[in-house]
């Protein structure tokens, strides 16, 4: 039982859930509320750009260094999903840390995506499922965000009842340093998570697990219900 980095070794065998909570794994969690299928998840922005070539009736979503890219259909936003018409529609999700941490897990027992607004789903899935199988929580960013949300899905896996206001605080201390980082960007590299803060923070909003199925060259998600096999 294991919370680690992105630059951690990955044991084969185990249940690994990769976390991004500022935004990518909730952005995903709310284009699954508006209906989404399934989403590809891409370890870069030029494997969603060939993903988006060789499917080009899929939406294409994520961002480099936060922002969106010109050829992209949506960027990295709860916000901006929250009113998109998905419904039926297939994504491919390329960003900077959530999906190219799901890229780091080649033999996983599961492999799921978690941010705080499926995390109690996700623990239930797990337990469910994999009862007894060791787990590894990957953060992929550094700021305190991930890391409470890991700290939280351990404990929930152990049996206990954590604060949800301590997951919401330490949501806010990361994006009080993410905000901090881009603060010493030029004006138009910023990043303005305002809009998006207020989803990432709202913690077991999701009644599902987002389950990870390895493809080649990409990991596809799909919503499972707590007490369900993915597929």
């Amino acid at each position: 039982m294991s919370i680690v980095g992105m630059d951690a070794d990955i044991p084969a065998g185990r249940v690994v859930v990769v976390i991004d909570v500022i935004r990518a794994f909730t952005t995903a969690a709310v284009a699954f509320e508006r209906g989404v299928a399934e989403i590809a998840c891409a370890p870069s922005v030029e494997a969603g750009r060939e993903l988006r070539r060789r499917y080009p009736e899929r939406l294409l979503v994520g961002e480099t260094r936060g922002l969106k890219p010109a050829d992209f259909d949506f960027g990295n936003s709860p916000l901006e999903l929250s009113t998109a018409r998905l419904d039926g529609r297939r994504l491919i999700q390329a960003t900077s840390n959530g999906t190219r941490g799901l890229a780091r897990c080649p033999d996983p027992a599961a492999l799921l995506a978690v941010s705080a607004v499926n995390v109690g789903a996700t623990a239930r899935w797990i337990a469910h499922n994999h009862p007894g199988t060791p787990w590894t929580l990957l953060c992929t960013g550094r700021s305190a965000e991930d890391w409470a949300c890991a700290r939280y899905l351990g404990e929930l896996l152990a049996g206990s009842a954590p604060e949800p206001a301590d997951l919401v605080a330490g949501i806010m201390a990361g994006a009080a340093e993410q905000a901090r980082s881009h603060a010493g960007r030029p004006e138009a590299e910023r990043v303005d998570l305002s809009g998006d803060l207020g989803f990432c923070c709202e913690v077991d909003r999701c009644e599902f697990a987002m389950v990870g199925e390895l493809a080649p060259g990409h990991v596809v998600l799909r919503q499972v219900q707590p007490g369900r096999n993915p597929g």
